[in-house]
């Protein structure tokens, strides 16, 4: 066993404790973790989680165990600890990976920064690694460096959308009854087939569940189940709810669970899980500007594009640019109006950079530059701007993907009507470009040239 590797941190600050109580009482300790599970920086020294993480991923077919698949060149695993360490009420993670994969869990803990990280060597089976957890949790081991929680989470590595909302029911649900599980309708008839390979008889599908992860129990419920249990439920069993109820006799209390606690468990999933972090991480965008007021109003108005054709995304001005990183956007769109250098999209990188914004996900950086023709020649401008193509080499090293986008507009002499009709559509064009780089994180089009 080895517990607090490199990432790992000393113990939380104390919060409230839950108790082992029942009724009334019970009710009372849960409505209580629920308020201080609300409240930013507290931390609950009673609830610990445990991930197993020792699967080959023979399902997916695959040489790399699927919890160490790359999503957006980040290991699976990473999102689902980062899911974990936003719930601050949660003290100790244990993660329970195979002796071979053992550096390579400490170095994505050290890369990613993960913080409340400790490792034990995985078993052989599924549940044998979740006995190894509850083991380095277990007061009664030598050497163990972990307090025991009172209410301990199992979680899948390969689950990375767990919200805290469910993860509060399910261990407020085990508070009050000693185990309780996320449960799910099921999609599929399940039917049991004969010995023959024909139909013996299929069940009422709207009379069971699937049965999804997070579950909780309370700590000494389940450690005592799994240091009752049978070699051939060690080898065998899957869930952990039924050691709880044949060793314990405790029924666990289900909690109905969201559509996106499912399992990465085949390739395509993988597509299915990064479509949905591109998905997340792109509905936010910040506009970058400078400020000279004879040239303010272009920037403005891609700006008020971008809010109307990207109905769906909160785009906002960046004024204070240390705050709008500190808020986590991933996305920003640097508006060069009175230069045809860079400085505006170079400040923007070394902040992003200083920031380490770009350590759990890729952050895109379109620099826009507009051409009035009669002020720079077409050429020149476009000389310039596709020098943006060595910045981009530079910035991919740290997970910056950076495109530069040139929106030439010709001015029309006496007709400013017109005018401002070809500058609509200019910007319209780009503002198809620039959602189309955000949602597809792909630094593929660095470079992209617009003309109209």
């Amino acid at each position: 066993m080895e517990l607090g590797p490199p990432g790992g941190s000393g113990p939380a600050e104390p919060g409230p404790r839950l108790r082992g109580l029942r009724g009334a009482d019970a009710a009372a300790s849960a409505s209580s973790l629920s308020r201080f599970g609300a409240e930013a920086g507290c931390r609950a020294s009673a609830v610990a989680a445990v991930l197993p993480a020792g699967g080959s991923g023979e399902r997916m077919g695959v040489p790399t165990p699927k919890q160490f698949c790359p999503i957006l060149e980040r290991p699976l695993i990473s999102y689902t600890l980062q899911a974990l360490e936003r719930v601050s009420w949660i003290k100790d993670i244990i993660v329970a990976v195979t002796r071979e994969n053992m550096e390579t869990m400490k170095g994505i803990i050290q890369r990613y920064q993960h913080k409340r990280i400790s490792l034990v060597e995985a078993g052989v089976t599924r549940h044998r690694s979740i006995f190894n957890g509850l083991k380095a949790l277990a007061e009664d081991q030598p050497n163990c460096r972990l307090s025991k929680p009172e209410v301990v989470i199992i979680h899948d590595a390969v689950r990375p959308f767990v919200e805290e909302d469910v993860l509060l029911k399910v261990v407020t649900a085990a508070q009050e009854h000693g185990a309780s599980g996320a449960i799910r309708p099921l999609v599929s008839t399940v039917i049991s087939p004969s010995a023959d390979s024909c139909l013996d008889h299929s069940l009422e599908r709207a009379r069971y569940r699937a049965s999804e992860m997070p579950q909780a129990f309370l700590f000494d419920v389940i450690y005592d189940a799994y240091q009752q249990c049978s070699d051939y439920d060690l080898e065998f069993g899957t869930e952990c709810l039924h050691l709880a109820l044949k060793y314990s006799h405790i029924k666990a209390k289900l909690v109905e669970g969201s559509p996106d606690l499912w399992k990465v468990t085949y390739k395509r999933d993988l597509y299915a899980a990064e479509s949905i972090i591109k998905e997340r991480i792109s509905q936010k965008v910040c506009v970058v500007m400078d400020t000279k007021e004879d040239e303010e109003h272009v920037g403005h108005c891609l700006e008020e594009m971008l809010k109307t054709e990207l109905n769906h995304v909160k785009v906002t001005s960046g004024q204070d640019l240390q705050q709008i990183i500190l808020e986590q956007c991933y996305n920003f769109v640097c508006v060069n109006v009175m230069t045809s250098d860079f400085e505006e999209t170079q400040r923007l990188l070394n902040m992003v950079e200083e920031s380490n914004l770009s350590i759990l996900y890729p952050v895109v950086v379109i620099s826009v530059h507009f051409l009035d023709y009669e002020s720079v020649p077409l050429g020149q401008k476009m000389e310039k701007v596709m020098q943006i193509r060595e910045f981009a080499k530079e910035a991919k090293k740290r997970n910056i993907l950076l495109s530069g986008l040139l929106i030439y507009f010709p001015q029309v002499e006496n007709n400013r009507g017109l005018e401002e009709q070809k500058l609509r559509e200019s910007l319209r064009q780009g503002t198809t470009i620039i959602s189309a780089l955000i949602k597809e994180r792909n630094s593929g089009l660095i470079g992209q040239l617009l003309v109209a």
